[in-house]
């Protein structure tokens, strides 16, 4: 069984980082693609970033510059660094994992930024 476990989330103020890691249950070399997706409250949920087991990146435009992907395969984990971090970005956020005929998804962190 797959596991997808977010953790990092909490209150930050304007300008503000935190970090989200998705600690998966077994190696994240299986994976064809993991990421993060976030949802505010009563709109879809979107991508933000995704990486590839050969290490390609996507970005959605609003966070390109400030949140950086990466992925440690050691302690099977992505994580998300989020920098200037503004009040839009608030949303739910959800790791997500991809293989050919499966797709997982974490129970997700909340992220709320206000001052």
């Amino acid at each position: 069984q797959v596991q997808l476990v977010e953790s990092g989330g909490g209150l930050v103020q304007p300008g503000g980082s935190l970090r989200l890691s998705c600690a998966a249950s077994g190696s994240i070399s299986s994976f064809i693609a993991m990421g993060w997706y976030r949802q505010a409250p009563g709109k879809q949920r979107d991508l933000v970033a995704t990486v590839t087991t050969g290490g390609s990146t996507n970005f959605v435009d609003s966070i390109k510059g400030r949140f950086t992907i990466s992925r440690d395969n050691a302690k099977n984990t992505v994580y998300l660094q989020m920098n200037s971090l503004k009040p839009e970005d608030t949303a739910v956020y959800y790791c997500n994992a991809r293989r050919a005929r499966e797709t997982f998804w974490g129970q997700g962190t909340q992220v709320t930024v206000s001052s």
